[in-house]
């Protein structure tokens, strides 16, 4: 750049931050809203699965032996016991949720209760379940297993949870909201205003306003994502092993990638809030498409390929990647960094072309 193009720059550069520190609305989805997202979904399903720590209630009828089924229950981890005297007694525990599910044991039956609106958990209550009963049998007949299963985790990342991979999907969704809108509602609203005739006129080159909103809009994303992994780690004890030369690169690609994107919407929708309601139907999309909540292997095949072409599905598993929750081939991930370079490359120059002649014809 020379010396008139820098000058541009550092006023272009002081005038956007300006600009998005009295936008409320855009510092609310890109610093408020990821984080008031994680805590709330956090607190409601961050345990989804997890039955380690699992409260049951136990009622054994009068004169009955429980020693064998104690074994039972106590071999199947760290599991909180809460006896009942009866079976009402234990049924209304279950519905007002003061234990996960109950056992019954009548001396002949055993009995699970559980509460059927607890559709996310019971699927892994009742293999807990199904695990006690199946050692209780074998404990009674005095047998043991004819064989034993040892599970092997395969890869070099460590098991985890599964809000800890449901967190960087967050990061990444929040990095293609920072990098769609910041062109489709943000340059859209500049050209509505007529704020780009104005600027026709001046001396500025296309670039240094291209480069001073890439470089405000990188800042503020990087902040974002990382106040909002820092609150995960620290509001639910999280764990990463993140990458920073990754976690920082793959931001800053995958954000100017994402206005790349967003170019082709401010190109073709002439008002910023239709612009914006585009920008914000496709963000939608993706986000229940891309695997961010649930795998995409869950899917019908038709919506598997759908998810697979997506750009946010290939930004979650790297940013997954990078945080150190996934393996994934070193060659994978610098195809998808590059990639996102690669969109804006192609498409920057069609968005400096655009922001010269605001008014199409």
């Amino acid at each position: 750049m020379g010396c008139g193009t820098m000058s541009a720059f550092r006023s272009l550069l002081v005038a956007e931050a300006r600009i998005l520190s009295r936008d409320r609305m855009a510092l609310f989805f890109t610093l408020a809203f990821p984080l008031i997202f994680i805590l709330i979904f956090g607190f409601l399903v961050g345990d989804f699965g997890a039955v380690s720590q699992s409260r049951i209630g136990l009622h054994v009828a009068s004169g009955v032996d429980r020693s064998v089924l104690d074994a039972s229950i106590a071999s199947a981890g760290s599991i909180v016991v809460e006896s009942f005297e009866s079976l009402d007694a234990m049924e209304n525990a279950v519905t007002d949720r003061q234990v996960d599910f109950a056992l019954g044991w009548n001396g002949s039956t055993l009995s699970f209760h559980y509460d059927a609106n607890r559709v996310q958990e019971n699927y892994a209550f009742q293999q807990l379940a199904a695990g006690i009963a199946s050692d209780f049998n074998l404990r009674r007949q005095q047998a043991t297993p004819a064989m034993s299963v040892e599970p092997i985790d395969i890869g070099d990342v460590a098991p985890t949870g599964w809000f800890n991979i449901v967190l960087p999907g967050i990061l990444a969704f929040s990095v293609l909201s920072s990098g769609l809108f910041a062109v489709s509602g943000h340059l859209t609203a500049m050209k509505a205003r007529k704020v780009l005739d104005r600027m026709v006129v001046t001396p500025m080159p296309p670039v240094a306003l291209l480069a001073a909103i890439v470089v405000v809009r990188l800042a503020l994303g990087y902040v974002s994502t990382l106040v909002t992994l820092l609150v995960g780690v620290w509001a639910f004890g999280l764990q990463y092993n993140v990458s920073w030369l990754r976690f920082t690169v793959f931001i800053g690609c995958s954000t100017v990638g994402t206005m790349g994107i967003g170019t082709i919407i401010a190109l073709v929708v002439r008002q910023p809030s239709s612009a914006s309601s585009i920008a914000n139907a496709l963000a939608m999309v993706m986000l229940f498409l891309a695997g961010i909540y649930f795998p995409i292997e869950f899917m019908p095949g038709f919506l598997r390929a759908i998810g697979n072409a997506l750009p946010l599905t290939h930004m979650a598993k790297a940013m997954r990647y990078a945080t150190g929750v996934i393996d994934m081939a070193e060659t994978e991930f610098w195809a998808i960094t590059l990639a996102f370079l690669a969109i804006a490359v192609v498409l920057f120059p069609v968005l400096a072309r655009y922001v010269v002649r605001p008014l199409r014809r």
